[in-house]
């Protein structure tokens, strides 16, 4: 059983996030994962909160999270962050006592990385220009896409769009299907800014 993170957000395979934990259901999850050298999972929430009582919905298709750094931050609370791993989808879900939940899941598949060529240039160039924002600067995220599905998660990761559609971006396999969905996208939101 994979433990889960619910957040108000969803993570791509490839993309950092910093998470501040101070639940002790969360705290405990950390420990374990720690010790046993494995990640946790994270879903975005439907309905419900990040603290309190589990979420009573989220969505179904999650990312893996690896923990790749960790601290004790000044505020007292536990500083952590996590790179997104392989894609996942639930299968079944439990809430334990503690309100942690955990999940059976079946792993998607994760297509070989295939070169960049000169019909995606626009969105490489989008990317470049979002890699020198400041918050994707401290996440470590500033590096050149190598590759279109590197181009197309991080690019689903830090683009403005709703839950939904980055859900039906996560969702899919094909890396040039996710980038012509992110152009669509993209040219729907140009549309309504001209409108």
């Amino acid at each position: 059983m994979l433990p889960l993170f619910p957040l108000n957000t969803l993570l791509f395979p490839g993309c950092y996030l910093d998470l501040q934990l101070f639940e002790a259901r969360y705290l405990d999850m950390i420990s374990r994962c720690l010790k046993e050298g494995h990640g946790f999972g994270v879903v975005a929430i439907l309905d419900g909160a990040e603290t309190g009582a589990a979420p009573s919905a989220f969505t179904p298709i999650g990312c893996e999270a690896l923990i790749r750094d960790w601290q004790q931050l000044p505020n007292g609370l536990l500083g952590m962050r996590i790179e997104g791993g392989r894609r996942f989808e639930v299968r079944r879900a439990e809430v334990r006592p503690d309100q942690l939940t955990v999940a059976e899941v079946e792993w998607l598949a994760t297509p070989d990385e295939a070169p960049l060529d000169d019909a995606y240039e626009d969105l490489a160039v989008l990317y470049q220009a979002l890699a020198r924002h400041p918050l994707v600067e401290s996440l470590g995220m500033q590096e050149p896409a190598e590759g279109r599905q590197a181009l197309g998660n991080r690019l689903a990761y830090l683009l403005p769009f709703s839950l939904e559609q980055k859900q039906r971006l996560l969702r899919l396999d094909d890396d040039d299907e996710r980038l012509d969905a992110i152009q669509q996208m993209l040219e729907r939101l140009q549309g309504e800014a001209t409108n």
